[in-house]
This record gives structure tokens, C-alpha cells and sequence, in this order.
């Protein structure tokens, strides 16, 4: 496929010759090539689709990278990287290697901030027009935030920060969700070119001004007119909150039309302090799959690019569809079960449930902080709240884990997906971390399932208890074991010991056991007898299962987290606490620590030596 307009494009500032009926062809050319692209690797389709306009219009306006940039997530800014020298290389997108599917500050200079958890992009874009004030220079500083971010409470207290401060800083909000209707939409257009036009800002001034001089009465009738004219901007123009915030709030404005995009970018260039741009966009825009499934495409795997259609599933259910499934399954015998979620009713399965029991579902919006908090207070009024989160957002509720949930020792059920390593999103999204934050709160059980029957029974064991637990698991489908029906009882801290052996005792939570078993058949081979223990939980510890192995010459721990404080940090502080370390060895397998990059997830795991080949290899090495 030819993309003349696109493919004369050197750098960035080759946008500002064309002319706004070759920038509307541009977005034409500029749609194609994404929804190429993405047919074949998977991506954030939708949302980079409806900010095509928009960031050719600030292209065309402003001068990146001078001025600076922050896309909120990052879900948006496809354009922005294939205008910025990233053309040729967008067929690389979230590939080992390749293009981030996240603006990345080691990618490109253009890329003004690294992304990938929303609404941080005030915050980040106070802070650089902060430091240029106090650098004495001139740049603009633009975040470009969406109605979703917008719900985060970081979001609210950058815009409470900058209206306080009055530092120039622009913030576009992209709001692709609400529906405007074409004559409050052609009114709003109207407003905000009469609110943006200097003359208008400068009679307001002159005219009080004029009042004030007016000899006895003038104060009051300033004072009186101030509080009309507030009365009045309230019920005919929206955005009063931002208003009262500190903010010069402009819209709502058509964020497809280039060229009132261009005329207001203009303009809010030669005003001063925060300014807050709403602009309304059409999630999926120009890709009728997209615009009649937004949600489907927000996030979306390989398509058939003519139809929109997504390759059959087959094979095993994914953990995700497990665990929704058992929850139901389990509220219906336990009415004080409730769910929450943060903005992600269907990548945590949730949305099932929230039809099955609409009163007992609650989706907080991108609030994890408050998610966990609100099931607190639910925990300590006698409901079992369960609290569905990706693992990397979970990261955001340290502080209320800690103190609203384990402090009070409140029954509330943490469940963390899309835990361990999750693939093309890369570092941003990796569920790295959660048993090492998760094991040092006090009164917190982890369960970590090896597979989707075992998290079934976890998650119903969880659910029985009285004190705060969490079970993690990873993304995708599961081992397609058998599901049996009802639940089967897990005793909390014991271990099950799959595979005898006397020289080598592997030590493994999680489906990278299955790995863990291959790693000891390939040393049985060798003549090397290792045994294979499911964990099954990383706090409470099996120390008497330890104990019973410590007999061999190698203890072997294998875990898809970090080993910086994991699972295998944990065993290690057993060993040395009971002084079993004085008569075995211990070798540690996980994640390294440092950020692991993007790839497949079979990619990555070869990656960090968590193969059954490498880890057999390893476990050679050591006993010689």
C-alpha cells in the first residue's frame, strides 16, 4: 500500500508545510498504516485511531520536541511516534526488540516522557514547566489526558497543584466517550473562540476596570458583577470545575476538524498560565470495526484487517475466564461476596459477574487507591469484598493494602491478574513484583495457583477466610486441566510434593512448576534425582516441607517475579533463620532485577533463563 503523504515525511517539522486539506489526507494515510500494522502484531487500536487529527494539529502548530509532550498511558500516541523518524520501523510494534507500544524516553527524544499507567501526565507536565520557569525558558508543555485518566486522583491533584501554581501549562483533554450534541457542540465551538479571542479577555479587564473607578459604589459593583458573570459562565459554558480550579477551560471543541484545532492551538500559545483544552474525539474513528466495537479494539490481538475479525480461540479457557466463572459460582453461596474493580470489568473478568449481581459489583474507574480503601470499608461492615486488578495496577494500592487492609486485618480478597510476565506490553504492564510487596504485610496470606483448577480451589479458600489474602495469576489461557466441580480444600502454607528426588529439591510457585517438572526429567537424565514441590503459597511458608527436603545438596526455588524479595528470598531468610543454610545449598531462579523488556511470553521467559533446558543448565553448573 502506497502512503505518498506519509512517506515524505523526514521529520516532524516537514507537517507545518501542509497545507489543512493535505493534513486531512495525511489522517487518512496515517489510519491505514496503523490498522496495518496492528492487524498483524495486536496493539491499542481504537484509541490511537481517534487522535490522529489532534496530533497532527499540535504537530503543525507546535514545535516538538522544544516544546514538550505527555500522552497519558500512551494507548493514543501512534501517530506521534510514526511522525517522529518511527515509520519504518512501526512494523516492529510491541515486538522483542522493536518499536514500545508506549512513548519511551530511551526510544526517542519526541518522547518527552515514558508512560504506560494512567494519569501521570499533569503531574509529569507541571514538573517540566516548573523547571522551565526556573530555567528561564520559553517552551510549551502540553499533556494530552482522556476522559478515563481523568478519573484517577492523581489527575485532580496535579490540576489543583498547577492552578495554585499559574505556571503556563496546557492540558488537552480527550474526552472520547461523551456524546456532544451538534448544537450544544456548534455552541461550545462558538464560546470557546469568542473566550480565546484577545479582545475578549481584554474587555473583560478594561471593564473592571472601569467599575472600580466609579467613586463610592465601584467595589461593589465590581464585586456584583464578578459573581453574575461566574452565575452566568456556569450555565451556559462547561468545564466550571476546572474553572475554579485555576484552569482557562476551552470547549468542548471537535478534536477531528484540523483546522479549528490549529486556530486554538494558536491562540492559547499567546495566553498565559494553566489552560485546559477539552476536545471530543470518536474512539476508533476511521475503521468501522473499531467505531461499532470500541471496547473490543481498545487493546486487541492479531485481526483479518477487511473484516475486523479476531483468529478463533481454541484450547484451554484463560485463567481470567476461570476466575470469573468460580466467583460466580461462589457468590451464589455466599451473599457477602461483593467485587470491585478499577476501570477493568472485562480484563478481569468481572463484567460477568456485574451482570449476574449488578448490586454487588463496583467499578471505581482508574482509582486502584480507592478501590482497595472502599473494600475496607465494606470488609469491616461484614461483607467479603473481592478486589480484581492487573497486578502492575495493584502496585498503585501498596499504601492502602498496608494500612486500610492489613493493619485492621480486614477479610478483603485480592485477586491479581495478568501477574508474572505479560508479553507485548512490555515493562510498563509486567506483573513483576506483587510477591515481594505483597509478602512482608502482616496478617496477608499469598496463594500463588499453578494452574486454573488449583486457582479455582484458591480463590474459594480465599474467599472462606477471615484475614486479607491475595491470589495471583498469570495471563492467558490455562493448562486445560480438568475442572472439577465444586471446590476442594486447601490447607493454608501446605506444599504438595509432585516428584521425589535426592540430590536436588526444586521449590516453584505457579504454572512455571510445569517448566520446573521438564527441568527435572531432562536431569534425570543426566543422572541427576531432583525433586519438584508446589509451593502453592509464597506466606504462609511449608516450613516443614523445607525442612523434610534439606537433606539434599542443592535447594532450588523457581518463581515468574522478581527475585529481588520474592519467593525465593523468602526460602532463602527460612535457611538462614533455622540454619539449614550451613548444611545446603540455594540457587534462586526468577525475574533479574531489572526492567525485562517486550516480547512473547515463551521470548521473555528464555530471556531470564526460565526454560526447562536453561534451567536444568543452571542446576548442573551449581552441583559442580
Amino acid at each position: 500500500m502506497m502512503y505518498p503523504l506519509l512517506e515524505k515525511i523526514k521529520e516532524p517539522a516537514d507537517i507545518k508545510r501542509y497545507s489543512v486539506s493535505e493534513l486531512e489526507r495525511l489522517a487518512k494515510e496515517l489510519r491505514e498504516f496503523i490498522v496495518a500494522t496492528v492487524a498483524e502484531n495486536g496493539g491499542h487500536l481504537a484509541p490511537s485511531l481517534g487522535t490522529v487529527e489532534l496530533t497532527l494539529a499540535m504537530y503543525s502548530v507546535f514545535n516538538f520536541p522544544k516544546d514538550k509532550l505527555i500522552w497519558d498511558v500512551g494507548h493514543q500516541a501512534y501517530s506521534h511516534k510514526i511522525l517522529t523518524g518511527r515509520r519504518e520501523r512501526f512494523h516492529t510494534l510491541r515486538q522483542k526488540g522493536g518499536i514500545t507500544g508506549f512513548p519511551n524516553r530511551a526510544e526517542s527524544d519526541y518522547d518527552a516522557f515514558g508512560v504506560g499507567h494512567a494519569s501521570t501526565s499533569i503531574s509529569a507536565a507541571l514538573g517540566m514547566a516548573v523547571s522551565r520557569d526556573l530555567s528561564g525558558r520559553k517552551n510549551e508543555v502540553i499533556a494530552v489526558i482522556g476522559d478515563g485518566a481523568l478519573t484517577g486522583g492523581e489527575a485532580f491533584e496535579a490540576l489543583n497543584q498547577a492552578g495554585d501554581l499559574g505556571s503556563k501549562l496546557i492540558v488537552i483533554l480527550n474526552d472520547n466517550e461523551m456524546s456532544i450534541d451538534k448544537n450544544v457542540g456548534g455552541l461550545s465551538d462558538y464560546l470557546s473562540r469568542i473566550r480565546i479571542t484577545p479582545q475578549y479577555n481584554k474587555a473583560k479587564k478594561d471593564m473592571g476596570n472601569l467599575l472600580m473607578s466609579i467613586p463610592h459604589i465601584g467595589d461593589k459593583a465590581f464585586r456584583t458583577a464578578q459573581v453574575v458573570k461566574d452565575s452566568v459562565r456556569a450555565a451556559l459554558v462547561p468545564g466550571g470545575i476546572f474553572e475554579e480550579l485555576g484552569f482557562h477551560y476551552i470547549g468542548p471543541v471537535d478534536g477531528h476538524n484540523i483546522s479549528l484545532l490549529q486556530e486554538l492551538f494558536e491562540r492559547v500559545r499567546e495566553m498565559d498560565g494553566p489552560i485546559l483544552i477539552h476536545v471530543h474525539t470518536k474512539k476508533g474513528k476511521g475503521y468501522a470495526p473499531a467505531e461499532m466495537e470500541p471496547d473490543k479494539f481498545h487493546g486487541i490481538g492479531k485481526f483479518d484487517q477487511q473484516t475486523g475479525k479476531c483468529p478463533p480461540k481454541t484450547g484451554a479457557p484463560s485463567y481470567t475466564s476461570v476466575f470469573s466463572k468460580a466467583l460466580i459460582e461462589l457468590a451464589a453461596q455466599n451473599s457477602n461476596i461483593t467485587a470491585i474493580t478499577a476501570a477493568m470489568p472485562s480484563g478481569t473478568g468481572l463484567k460477568a459477574f456485574g451482570e449476574e449481581y449488578p448490586n454487588r459489583f463496583f467499578d471505581v474507574g482508574i482509582a486502584e487507591e480507592h478501590a482497595v480503601t472502599l473494600a475496607a470499608g465494606m470488609a469491616a461492615d461484614g461483607k467479603h469484598p473481592v478486589v480484581a486488578l492487573y497486578s502492575t495496577f495493584a502496585q498503585r494500592a501498596y499504601d492502602q493494602l498496608m494500612h486500610d487492609v492489613c493493619l485492621q486485618n480486614l477479610p478483603v480478597t485480592l485477586c491479581l491478574d495478568r501477574a508474572g510476565l505479560v508479553g507485548a506490553d512490555g515493562p510498563t504492564h509486567h506483573g513483576a513484583f506483587d510477591l515481594s510487596y505483597l509478602r512482608h504485610m502482616p496478617n496477608m496470606t499469598v496463594f500463588v495457583p499453578k494452574d486454573e483448577a488449583e486457582l479455582r480451589d484458591m480463590l474459594a479458600k480465599a474467599v472462606s477466610m477471615d484475614s486479607p489474602t491475595a491470589v495471583r495469576y498469570p495471563r492467558g489461557t490455562g493448562r486445560g486441566v480438568e475442572l472439577a466441580a465444586g471446590f476442594q480444600d486447601i490447607p493454608v502454607g501446605k506444599a504438595q510434593l509432585l516428584r521425589e528426588g535426592s540430590d536436588v529439591a526444586i521449590l516453584g510457585v505457579g504454572p512455571l512448576l510445569y517448566k520446573a517438572e521438564e527441568a527435572a526429567e531432562l536431569l534425570q537424565q543426566q543422572g541427576i534425582s531432583a525433586a519438584v514441590v508446589n509451593m502453592r503459597f509464597v506466606k504462609p511458608l511449608d516450613e516443614e516441607m523445607i525442612r523434610r527436603l534439606a537433606h539434599v545438596k542443592l535447594m532450588v526455588t523457581v518463581e515468574e517475579n522478581s527475585i529481588a524479595g520474592g519467593f525465593g528470598s523468602a526460602v532463602a531468610e527460612f535457611l538462614m533463620d533455622s540454619g539449614l543454610n550451613r548444611q545446603l545449598d540455594l540457587l534462586r531462579l526468577g525475574l533479574p532485577d531489572k526492567f525485562i523488556e517486550q516480547g512473547t511470553q515463551e521470548e521473555l521467559l528464555t530471556l531470564c533463563g526460565l526454560q526447562p533446558e536453561q534451567m536444568a543448565a543452571k542446576i548442573k553448573e551449581r552441583l559442580n
